[in-house]
């Protein structure tokens, strides 16, 4: 499956943008998928995950309340709909796949290319 990761930009504190994740190739509609972000000089990280058909999602801590996961399958396309955006969540993020919903980096072997959100203070 390929991944193209897009909606990244510059935000206020505050504000919010929507990613989304289109996927091309195998049945997206098999596939659980997760969103991580890396901030320079960090070390990739969970944000979010969902599972094939939508109905289980999981989020990291410092996201919960604030973020949301969910996808289409009609369309091919996860997303991460981000609220109550702070300079912390500044990061490239990358929307990934997997057969299993799983909140490590390690579990996914498909990857989109990522996307950047800078959220100013």
């Amino acid at each position: 499956v390929q991944l193209q990761a897009s909606g990244g930009g510059l935000v206020q504190a505050g504000g919010s943008l929507r990613l989304s994740c289109a996927a091309s190739g195998r049945t997206f509609s098999s596939y659980a998928m997760g969103w991580f972000r890396q901030a320079p000089g960090k070390e990739r990280e969970f944000v979010a995950a969902i599972n094939w058909s939508g109905g289980s999602t999981y989020y990291a801590d410092s996201v919960k309340g604030r973020f949301t996961i969910s996808r289409d399958n009609a369309k091919n396309t996860v997303y991460l709909q981000m609220n109550s955006l702070k300079p912390e969540d500044t990061a490239v993020y990358y929307c990934a796949a997997e057969y299993q919903a799983r909140t490590v980096v390690a579990g996914y072997d498909y990857w989109g290319q990522g996307t950047l959100v800078t959220v100013s203070s």
